[in-house]
């Protein structure tokens, strides 16, 4: 086979749910034991921002107490050797694949340490909790969000993301539901620029019809094991 020189991976909360981090939806449709529609919307934070603020204020003080697993730490050494493109996109809002050590990397959905500006929409580094008296730095006043893509908003940096999967011989999903679009649909792009297209997952997605190549296992042994075969 081929060796790849232009290889795009997908991670999704199956990589981090092996760390510890609690999956964002669980069976019954509940998100962190909050309906989707309250937490996760424009309208949500319009209409109950202190309620939104607790549920992501929560999910940043969790990552104190995770760390990166060896699909994390895989994937950034991977990254550190390959000598052709390679670009890490991720579903994910939490730091895991910061921390492991990855550097070319999209977070499609915003970081759970960053806070954005809802008046000048400047990002900020954000560790702490943001409260009704968090001020912003750039005008002094409480106008922080969090910078997360919420339902009905548009995922960050996609013309980058589809600029390389249109160029990719590999594409690469790890750990996703194939639930949710755009990401759901990447493998569709990688698979008309003409690359190999690989899924691993504990189970299988919703999308597991358009990967050519399906590793049914837990990230944390398949994506290393995976890497080395290329």
């Amino acid at each position: 086979m081929t060796r790849p020189r232009r290889i795009v991976v997908l991670t999704g909360a199956g990589i981090s749910a092996e760390s510890g981090i609690n999956t964002f939806r669980d069976n019954g449709g509940l998100w962190e034991n909050q309906r989707m529609e309250d937490v996760a919307t424009p309208e949500a934070f319009a209409r109950d921002p202190q309620l939104v603020q607790r549920f992501y204020n929560a999910r940043r003080a969790q990552l104190k107490d995770v760390m990166p697993n060896p699909a994390h730490l895989a994937l950034a050494e991977f990254e550190k050797t390959f000598d052709g493109g390679f670009l890490l996109v991720t579903q994910n809002v939490d730091d895991l694949h910061d921390r492991a050590g990855s550097h070319t990397l999209i977070h499609m959905h915003g970081e759970l340490k960053k806070s954005r500006c809802t008046r000048t929409q400047k990002i900020h580094e954000q560790m702490a909790d943001i409260t009704d008296n968090t001020l912003c730095d750039c005008c002094g006043t409480p106008t922080l969000r969090p910078h997360i893509v919420w339902f009905g908003e548009t995922p960050l940096m996609m013309d980058e993301i589809y600029q390389a999967l249109d160029q990719c011989d590999l594409f690469l999903s790890i750990g996703t539901s194939g639930h949710v679009y755009p990401a759901a649909g990447f493998v569709e792009v990688a698979r008309q620029a003409g690359a190999r297209t690989v899924e691993i997952n504990k189970e299988p997605s919703l999308g597991i019809d358009h990967f050519a190549e399906a590793i049914q296992g837990l990230a944390s042994v398949e994506v290393p094991a995976f890497l080395r075969t290329l």
